[in-house]
């Protein structure tokens, strides 16, 4: 596999000494060569922004398609292909097919990986079969190249990237308790972190970290319980720049609770290679009946920095303490240097469910900034940032549309955002030439109707109706696409679109920002101003995340189209009744008349390229 790895990621590689970080090193190198794309989000950092400016604001008007591929599935297509050299690695939703396709031959297939999986797993995917992309860790000293996969029935797999061979795999969970695996990967140094799914079915989240040499476990940290079991040091691990005290999890739930708690791990992981920390995001508590699970459920709806060695945690921050409409915290984190108030920090960027945009110092976890990033929001006035008081960094809860406040079947109106979010997993770009954010959204509010439910292994745990619309007395939509500052907290750019914005956004040296819509359209809008430039329609809605690379000179940009995830499960999975789908069902019916199911890679190039100037 070394030979398809470009020359000066090789060069640079060679540079680096074998041993337990070379595998980290080499592959935070080969992130800075442009013409591949080797992480899910571009970088460590989840910037998701490519150097690469031979298509730009000037001339991506022209942009056409180069070539497309199909998948061969018919369901959501999350995530994006890496690139490795002349080899790309496309995944596929349930059954998890990866293709390598050969870049100097005509995109011919080099290997095919068909897992042969149980189909009953697919009943307990919360929100559609998605899958949200393979993992690619360099070879080192005689392991191979990998590409790992994290396959619905939590079988994470690592096969060789030259062969598609399966070289180990482990178990990471037990689907008949309704845990899958649906996230991408993330290889650190000499480990692979992933996540598990399940929140909806009372899962126990956790966060697990696997040797790259063998698939053995090296550390697991879980999302609730004791501190043992949490890798929390109740006298180091801060929130706020405090101590959070002894069994800081397991006082904050009634009885045992914790132990089907939920605070799932299917988001992205980053991660600072100087400060040696990881970053997720943990999602909501399990039932979606707050009156049912007293007390704040730490440390669901939780940002965690972690020892990418041990997994410790050295600070935590809960975003929404006791969730009452499923704001899952699972959105990336984004690792920049930000100044706020005229003071520079290397901070931590995050757009999360419940409508709040935050800024923190990556380092200590000290919170920045937190601001309504749809105005749309109105569940909590705001976020407290007073350090004197005894809410500070809590959000400040609207009675009006508090489901607990309201009580058991009792049907809350008006709340904005939905439960599927401000923004959902989508994944943000950052651009270090404008210094902004690029976050595609969802403009939908929600009635919301929390009923009791009884815990059965396996069966859904919701315990809420929910039904979904456009954001009332706004331009009528479901979506926007905006740019935001993250150091003051404002939106500076918005463009409104027809449905969310479930695409994952991409930002380049040219001066663009890449998205997809769920009708289908590939757009481009110049990035300081957000003046479209260029759309095309794919085949199917885009749920996919755009990437780019060069091959043979030239400039490519890739994106999958294929309707699905929770916006577009009522397509994907063929339902009807408007409460399906957790509420999405209702709200998204008009997409039916725009797309149809598809699953495909499409791949554009302008073709007489020349740098922007």
């Amino acid at each position: 596999m070394l030979k398809s790895i470009t020359t000066a990621a090789l060069a640079s590689s060679l540079l680096i000494a074998l041993g337990s970080a070379a595998s980290a090193a080499s592959l935070q190198d080969m992130t800075k060569n442009s013409s591949d794309w080797v992480m899910p989000t571009g970088n460590y950092a989840n910037w998701r922004y490519s150097e690469l400016d031979k298509i730009n604001k000037d001339n991506v008007s022209k942009m056409v398609p180069a070539w497309s591929f199909s998948t061969g599935v018919l369901r959501g297509h999350e995530g994006n292909p890496l690139v490795i050299g002349d080899t790309m690695y496309v995944h596929t939703p349930f059954p998890n097919l990866v293709y390598a396709l050969d870049l100097k031959n005509d995109a011919t297939i080099k290997w095919k990986y068909e897992p042969k999986q149980d189909p009953n797993v697919i009943p307990v995917m919360c929100c559609d079969t998605v899958n949200r992309g393979v993992a690619y860790a360099p070879a080192d000293g005689d392991r191979p190249a990998l590409v790992i996969l994290d396959q619905a029935d939590t079988t994470l797999v690592a096969l060789n990237a030259d062969t598609g061979e399966v070289v180990w795999s482990v178990k990471n969970g037990d689907p008949s308790k309704g845990e899958t695996g649906t996230a991408a990967p993330q290889v650190v140094k000499d480990k692979v972190l992933v996540g598990i799914s399940g929140g909806e079915f009372g899962v126990r989240g956790r966060m697990t970290a696997y040797s790259l040499a063998d698939g053995k476990e090296v550390w697991k940290a879980y999302s609730t319980g004791p501190d043992k079991e949490m890798l929390i040091d109740p006298e180091k691990t801060t929130e706020l720049g405090k101590p959070v005290g002894k069994d800081s999890s397991v006082k904050t739930w009634e009885g045992d609770q914790w132990q089907i708690g939920g605070g799932a791990t299917w988001g992205w992981t980053a991660y600072d290679p100087d400060l040696n920390l990881v970053y997720y995001g943990t999602g909501n508590p399990s039932t979606w009946n707050p009156a049912q699970r007293p007390g704040d459920n730490k440390w669901s709806m939780t940002i965690n920095a972690r020892d990418a060695d041990t997994g410790e945690a050295k600070w935590v921050y809960q975003m929404t303490p006791h969730d009452e409409w499923d704001y899952d915290g699972v959105n990336e984190m984004l690792l920049a240097d930000v100044s706020v108030d005229g003071k520079d920090h290397k901070a931590l960027v995050h757009f999360d469910r419940n409508g709040f945009a935050y800024t923190l110092d990556r380092e200590s976890g000290e919170l920045l900034v937190a601001e309504k990033y749809d105005p749309a929001v109105n569940w909590a006035t705001k976020v407290d940032m007073d350090k004197s008081s005894k809410t500070y960094g809590r959000p400040l809860v609207v009675d009006q549309y508090s489901t607990e406040h309201n009580g058991e079947d009792v049907n809350t109106t008006g709340v904005c955002p939905a439960a599927l979010g401000t923004k959902d997993q989508q994944p943000s770009a950052y651009s270090p030439d404008t210094k902004l954010f690029y976050v595609p959204t969802n403009h939908v509010c929600m009635d919301y109707e929390p009923f009791r439910v009884a815990y059965t292994a396996g069966q859904p745990y919701v315990g809420a109706t929910l039904s979904m619309y456009p954001a009332p007395n706004s331009h009528g939509g479901m979506g926007n696409f905006i740019a935001w500052d993250a150091g003051k907290g404002k939106i500076v750019w918005s463009l409104p679109e027809q449905f969310s914005v479930w695409s994952g956004a991409l930002a380049t040296k040219g001066g663009i920002v890449f998205y997809g819509t769920l009708e289908g359209y590939l757009k481009a809008v110049d990035a300081k101003t957000g003046d479209e430039l260029f759309k095309y329609k794919t085949p199917s809605g885009i749920i996919g995340n755009v990437m780019t690379y060069e091959q043979g000179g030239k400039q490519m940009v890739g994106i999958l189209s294929g309707i699905g995830g929770w916006a577009g499960i009522g397509l994907a999975a063929g339902l009807t009744d408007p409460n399906a789908g957790l509420g999405a069902v209702g709200g998204y019916a008009a997409l039916s008349k725009y797309t149809a199911l598809g699953g495909q890679l499409t791949v554009f190039t302008v073709p007489d390229q020349t740098a922007s100037k």
